[in-house]
């Protein structure tokens, strides 16, 4: 029932910035951890940010510089602002909320269903 969608991807030329925003809805009692990950053309998927604990978010080498990601806890909101962006960053990027529905249930992952980034001239 919770769910999880991306939205704020696009064409953008070579430098250019985007935000995707990925906001999260439902039965959400406590929220461990909500990031990013990527799946570019012919690659394997990979982490880009996240905040597995409350000191801040991790990157992966790839965007460090250029990326930022935080997390917005009174809408269950994640965000990752896109800067500088080369060809390379062309992928579909999906976005992941890891959580409890109450103080007693299991935790959980959710997955969205990606938003495209293209990134070419």
């Amino acid at each position: 029932q919770v769910q999880v969608v991306e939205s704020g991807g696009g064409l953008v030329q070579p430098g250019g910035s985007l935000r995707l925003s990925c906001a999260a809805s439902g039965s959400i009692f406590s929220i461990f951890s909500m990031g990013w990950q990527r799946q570019a053309p012919g690659k394997q998927r990979e982490m880009v940010a996240g905040a597995p604990h409350a000191a801040g978010s991790q990157y992966a080498d790839s965007v460090k510089g250029r990326f930022t990601s935080w997390r917005d806890n009174a809408n269950n909101t994640a965000y990752l602002q896109m800067n500088n962006l080369q060809p390379n960053d062309t992928a579909v990027y999906y976005c992941y909320i890891y959580f409890k529905k109450s103080v007693t249930s299991a935790p959980e992952l959710v997955w969205g269903q990606g938003t495209q980034v293209t990134v070419s001239s």
